[in-house]
């Protein structure tokens, strides 16, 4: 417990006494602090603040009139369920902290133009008035961009599909018209939660990083015209930027209308860089603030997991929080990215890297919520000694089950589904198309042409495929119906000519290629990041012609429960297989084609768990139709996917999965109580960003 804070007025400390019997409650930096940190002599702070108030001045920041540390977190409630927002709020309220800060992922709240949703996992409302409750003061990171490893940065994808083109990030008047429109929704809805009207909100930032993106004042500028008009003049607007004079110049705003935090590497030295923050906010108006204090780091597909040392990051906490200032935990809690929600980092076309379902981020608190770990206890340590009061009781771990062994069958073949359901509708066109401009923003789009074997085989190439391409071949016969032959995969990141085998068909030939959209970029100039076939298909050097598009609508995160037409003939045919049984020849499991997979198991006790997909190849997995997410085990490092305890019920639950590839040898799935990183072949790089 910190010690009480010394003022130099007996008559002073007689005036608070008081004040604290008349129940008015202030939050005083906690000792111990240095002389710059006593309340300073303006003549608003020596008098009693009967009004709300959160600002800056003297280099702190204040709170109803007494200085105020910040020591926060990020905590994103896009990646965890409602029921358990609660849970993690009181984990992180445990950890020390006394702020939570959050993204507004645009794309999440309007997934088409015109569709808002502010329900369920989008309930943004809900989740900062349970931050009040629990006396947590958040920051909100409206975007529009946000980055955060999170789809297009944030933006919905329909934003790519406009004509001309938008620039996204700019003052281009057509864009800026858009974000007029989504702030013109989201802010007024947060209005009434800003702390000066009785809320959590101490600030809102404007833009993401932008300094490490581009130059364009006129465009940061709107957005702080745009903030105050729904907000108001009482209300803290911050940037966050990279600790360089290059960054920190390209993204920060002159005057004192928006304050500049910086972030940088955990283990530099972090004073030379507040220092420099100076040079970028008003004299008087820069506290110390680290805005991503980073507790871990990120994963992509084909990493080894990133890892941090506990004691090395508690330290470099230390150093901020001794000399009072202030830091923001990314993250205090990582959580998962569910649905197609994933983002992607990559500087040019060959270096495309997917992120993980998993956003565990190695952060204090575990994806499930864990508590135990070294890096909780480690941080909480340091920060218990700069704390203005007794942090709370830490909550035990929730309960985790492993259910065992789940039987799967192969219910339907992807191909077999889109041949006879009536309610796909295939869009046509001279040249492949865009997953966006047909309609298709997340998951995959199967593309379908013809052609004469020329008897010898041929060579096909696509210059431009985003992500990763499934080449199949089959004959065109009225008599027989073949299946497709898997030929070769096309990788955005190793893109190579394939050769297609000699078919001898009596007729044409059909090309299918299933292509998978594994996530946008959400970083870097190269952010405007459409998916599918981005150019011509070339057979043998010349165009191939004439296409059909199928959308193939699997359900993301936070879509409402509907009738699927990919969904209804697996469930139908898993549910009533003893009456309807599929010809075991279309349902072999030996092609390395994609089919569906369903199988049940019984809760008697729901808790968490997590499912183990050891020996299977590349897919989508969900469970009583919720879309738990990606796994790819062959490439790893992420093995098991987390299925909270919402998701689940007691009695039977199903589990449907999209194998890509070749399934695991028994069809098993194994339910388990713990997470597993050790999987797929063994890279050495940890990137940064």
């Amino acid at each position: 417990m910190a010690k009480g804070r010394s003022l130099k007025s007996t008559n002073i400390i007689v005036l608070l006494l008081c004040l604290v019997a008349f129940s008015t409650v202030f939050a005083p930096l906690p000792s111990p602090l240095s002389n710059s940190l006593k309340p300073h002599n303006h003549h608003h702070h020596q008098q009693v603040v009967n009004a709300r108030k959160f600002e800056i001045a003297d280099d702190m920041f204040w709170k109803d009139g007494e200085p105020f540390r910040i020591i926060g977190g990020d905590l994103h409630y896009f990646r965890t369920l409602p029921e358990y927002w609660e849970d993690r709020l009181t984990r992180a309220k445990a950890l020390g902290l006394n702020a939570i800060q959050t993204y507004v992922p645009w794309n999440l709240h309007e997934p088409k133009e015109g569709q808002l949703d502010f329900n369920a996992i989008a309930d943004i409302v809900s989740f900062l008035e349970l931050c009040q409750k629990l006396d947590l003061l958040v920051m909100l990171r409206a975007g529009p961009y946000i980055c955060a490893e999170w789809d297009l940065g944030g933006f919905p994808a329909w934003l790519l599909t406009k004509k001309p083109a938008i620039r996204l990030r700019s003052s281009d008047p057509a864009y800026l018209s858009l974000v007029d429109k989504w702030w013109g929704v989201l802010l007024p809805k947060i209005a009434p939660l800003l702390y000066h009207k009785g809320g959590p909100i101490i600030m809102v930032q404007i833009e993401n990083e932008f300094g490490s993106y581009g130059v364009d004042k006129d465009y940061l500028h709107h957005l702080v015209n745009l903030a105050r008009s729904h907000l108001g003049d009482d209300l803290i607007l911050y940037t966050t930027d990279g600790g360089t004079r290059d960054t920190l110049t390209k993204g920060t705003i002159n005057g004192d209308a928006v304050f500049s935090a910086v972030d940088f590497s955990t283990g530099e030295d972090p004073w030379p860089i507040f220092n420099l923050q100076k040079e970028f906010n008003t004299p008087g108006k820069s506290p110390p603030l680290s805005a991503e204090f980073y507790t871990g780091w990120l994963t992509h597909w084909g990493e080894n997991i990133a890892k941090t040392d506990a004691t090395s990051t508690a330290s470099a906490l230390e150093k901020i929080l001794s000399r009072n200032g202030s830091a923001v935990l990314y993250m205090a809690h990582g959580g998962t990215n569910f649905g197609f929600y994933n983002g992607a980092n990559g500087a040019q076309e060959s270096d495309y890297l997917a992120d993980l379902t998993s956003y565990d981020y190695d952060a204090p608190i575990s994806e499930s919520g864990d508590v135990d770990g070294a890096k909780f206890k480690a941080l909480r340590r340091v920060i218990a000694k700069y704390s203005a009061a007794s942090l709370p009781p830490v909550p035990k771990n929730n309960e985790k089950t492993g259910y065992g062994r789940i039987q799967l069958e192969k219910s339907s073949s992807l191909f077999d589904i889109l041949d006879t359901n009536v309610h796909i509708k295939a869009i046509e066109s001279l040249n492949p198309i865009s997953m966006e401009a047909a309609g298709q923003m997340f998951g995959f789009l199967l593309y379908t042409s013809e052609y004469v074997a020329n008897g010898k085989g041929s060579t096909l190439s696509i210059p431009k495929v985003h992500d990763r391409a499934q080449v199949y071949v089959t004959c065109l016969s009225k008599n027989k119906k073949e299946r497709p032959q898997y030929v070769a995969t096309i990788n955005r990141w190793s893109n190579k000519p394939v050769n297609l085998p000699n078919t001898e068909c009596a007729s044409t030939s059909k090309l299918l290629i299933l292509v998978e959209n594994m996530g946008r970029l959400n970083y870097g100039q190269l952010l405007f990041d459409s998916k599918g076939i981005l150019s011509p298909v070339y057979l043998d050097g010349k165009p191939l012609l004439k296409w059909k598009m199928l959308p193939i609508p699997l359900s993301n995160l936070n879509e409402p429960k509907k009738i699927n037409p990919i969904f209804d003939k697996p469930y139908s045919s898993f549910i009533r297989a003893s009456t309807r049984k599929t010809p075991k020849s279309s349902l072999r499991v030996d092609l390395k084609e994609p089919g569906f997979y369903t199988g049940d198991f019984v809760v008697d006790k729901v808790t968490d768990t997590y499912m183990s997909f050891n020996g299977w190849g590349k897919g989508v997995a969900f469970v009583n139709d919720f879309n738990i997410g990606r796994f790819w085990p062959s490439f790893g490092p992420q093995c098991n996917l987390y299925v909270p305890a919402p998701v689940l019920r007691r009695g039977k639950n199903v589990l449907v999965i999209l194998e890509l590839e070749s399934p695991e040898r028994e069809l098993m799935v194994n339910s388990v109580n713990q997470s597993d990183f050790t999987c797929g072949s063994k890279h050495t790089r940890v990137r940064q960003l």
